[in-house]
């Protein structure tokens, strides 16, 4: 064989291998894979968090009453903390029965005061209890009873001449209270008086008996106490008249 013949063998093969390789199919390429974003972190429901609200005031509520902080102070009260709770939740029954048993427990507290004829006390009780549950049959049952004691107490007091003494004075043991009661122990001593003392508190009451007597050394000052409202002395004469 030639040597053309050779390479003309040898061209011929090339071109047929060129010519098969462009005939193979290759394998498609992989789609790109897709990668999942990181989950945003979900927040709270507007009910979880009307939920969650309810609950730390209901908390709040109940500490608050356990403390006494019944209707004070403003803002910070159990009764506040229940007002709160009803916005949310206008048919909580927790908040209910809260507000309800804070109403008994100032009728409580007014019973108390009545039994101590604190006519002051028992009307400020009541007063606050209608406030938080207007026509309550419980505090209309108690001043039903204080409209009968200050009827019995006034009964029970003598007639006389009356000297009124501020409440708040009274309280703060004001200057102006020890004078005004020195000027009675003056005319008591000088008219020959006997004083009934009325006030809201045992403490009170021997208080002001404290004042007169030491404003009119070496005189005996005769009357008595009794605990009732608003302060003030009763001045009679010794044959039971007015003064």
């Amino acid at each position: 064989m030639s040597s053309f013949d050779r390479r003309h063998i040898i061209a011929l093969s090339l071109l047929m291998t060129l010519s098969l390789s462009g005939c193979v199919t290759r394998p498609p390429l992989p789609a790109p894979r897709a990668v999942p974003l990181p989950e945003q972190p979900r927040g709270p429901s507007p009910e979880e968090i009307r939920q969650r609200n309810v609950e730390f005031f209901l908390d709040r509520a109940e500490a608050a009453q356990r403390e006494g902080f019944l209707t004070y102070p403003a803002g910070a009260s159990a009764y506040d903390y229940y007002l709160r709770v009803r916005q949310l939740d206008p048919d909580n029954r927790r908040a209910a029965s809260g507000i309800q048993t804070i109403v008994i427990d100032l009728v409580e507290r007014a019973r108390d005061a009545l039994r101590r004829r604190s006519f002051g006390e028992v009307t400020s009780f009541l007063n606050r209890a209608d406030e938080l549950a207007p026509g309550n049959a419980l505090v209309a049952e108690v001043r039903a009873q204080l409209v009968r004691e200050r009827s019995r107490a006034k009964q029970d007091l003598p007639q006389g001449e009356v000297v009124e003494l501020p409440a708040a004075q009274l309280a703060a043991r004001s200057a102006d209270t020890v004078a005004l009661l020195r000027g009675a122990a003056a005319r008591i001593r000088r008219e020959d008086l006997r004083v009934i003392i009325v006030a809201p508190t045992d403490a009170e009451g021997r208080w002001i008996y404290q004042q007169l007597r030491e404003a009119v050394p070496g005189y005996r000052i005769r009357g008595d106490i009794k605990l009732g409202s608003p302060p003030r002395l009763l001045l009679t004469r010794p044959d039971g008249g007015g003064a």
